[in-house]
């Protein structure tokens, strides 16, 4: 059977109700009149270019969501969607090495919008050596690996609570994208064996949860920061995230400096 692209009016109606607006509240928010937006929903008027745009913006949609918007109005993507190994990416390929070697000796990890492991410091060795190389072939999946019962799941001390806490994440994102990617990442890592809760949570200095994993005998407690590319125009560059890791005490901290660095191979 052929597939149908669904009506921009359609699109922009599923997106407000996502966003839990009312017609009026989006009306204001993007200057037009609720009538000309109610049109544009049920396809008695057809946007401009602008328009798409304007309200996509009102929207907060992402640009992959905003092309996809544009091409269902009958208009061109505006925002291409670069390789990284592209030689036009070169100057975000040099930010994200440096930021990952500037870690040193913690943990960093870059990952694409469906947490799939686009590069690595050596220092993410102190984690992956506890996961099963089938679960790190490419293209590895950070989430996967982390909550597979053959991956670093087994060593994670506050299982539940940092399950809960991944899962969150998750959630959170399928609802603000929509993306079927991330509902079926979510459907399958739900189905992994763990607690949803593991008793009063273990904070740091009751500011933050951390990972606490068990190597060696011993239990390195970090917790993590996620960066992104400010004002990017370019949908590969939008969805790439840096997660850096940080020791949550002196103890882990003295023994992430005394490993050995790791190598990693995410090619």
């Amino acid at each position: 059977m052929a597939m149908t692209r669904p009506a921009v009016g359609e699109l922009l109606r599923d997106w407000r109700r996502r966003r839990r607006l009312s017609q009026l509240e989006l009306a204001i928010k993007a200057d037009i009149s609720t009538r000309h937006l109610s049109f544009l929903e049920t396809g008695r008027s057809a946007p401009s270019r602008e328009m798409v745009l304007q309200l996509a913006d009102q929207l907060d949609l992402s640009l992959r969501e905003r092309n996809r918007l544009l091409m269902a109005a009958g208009y061109a993507p505006v925002y291409p969607e670069t390789p990284l190994g592209e030689p036009s990416m070169s100057a975000i390929r040099a930010a994200v090495r440096q930021v990952l070697t500037g870690h040193e000796p913690y943990p960093a990890v870059v990952v694409d919008r469906g947490w799939n492991l686009i590069e690595a410091n050596t220092s993410l060795g102190v984690l992956t050596d506890l996961v099963s190389p089938s679960l790190l072939a490419p293209p590895a999946n950070v989430l996967r690996a982390s909550l597979h019962p053959e991956g670093l799941a087994p060593h994670i001390v506050n299982l539940g609570q940092w399950r809960a806490h991944l899962l969150h994440r998750l959630r959170r994102q399928v609802e603000a994208s929509g993306d079927p990617m991330l509902v079926e990442l979510e459907e399958e890592l739900s189905g992994y064996p763990g607690d949803d809760s593991d008793g009063e949570p273990i904070l740091v200095d009751n500011i933050v949860a951390p990972l606490r994993v068990r190597r060696g005998g011993r239990v390195l407690s970090m917790f993590t920061t996620v960066a992104t590319f400010g004002t990017p125009l370019d949908i590969t560059v939008a969805e790439l995230s840096i997660e850096s890791f940080y020791p949550a005490d002196e103890v882990t901290a003295r023994q992430l400096r005394d490993v050995p660095g790791f190598a990693l191979s995410t090619s």
